[in-house]
């Protein structure tokens, strides 16, 4: 349906910058909202950041004002600007999408959620 792919994590310093990127492909008709989460080890997933298609945004506190979320509605792509890295932000990062499908055998539409495989950032200190 639709495939999801993450680029852009690995290991930086504390205080440096990363940028991932997602891109979405697939039958898509729409994507509502595209995001991204991250899951450190012992640690139930949590939100990062999320755009809809109307360019409206959405932090976790503790990243607000470090992270910036941007996206190309034409290229079915978000990106993550991470800036002041901090050891805390270690974890894998999932891009998430919010989308509607065309099934083309059937004519019929679907909106459901999916996820990419994540990308490991590692910020050491």
């Amino acid at each position: 349906q639709v495939h999801l792919v993450e680029s852009g994590g690995g290991l930086v310093q504390a205080g440096r910058s990363l940028r991932l990127s997602c891109a979405a492909s697939g039958s898509i008709a729409s994507i509502n909202v595209m995001g991204w989460y991250r899951q450190a080890p012992g640690k139930q997933r949590e939100l990062v950041a999320t755009r809809s298609s109307g360019s409206s945004t959405n932090y976790a506190e503790s990243v607000r004002g470090r992270f910036t979320i941007s996206g190309d509605n034409a290229k079915n792509t978000v990106y993550l600007q991470m800036n002041s890295l901090k050891p805390g932000d270690t974890a894998v990062y999932y891009c998430h999408a919010d989308v509607t499908t065309i099934n083309h055998a059937t004519s019929k539409i679907l909106r459901a959620e999916y996820w990419g495989q994540g990308t490991q950032v590692t910020v050491s200190s």
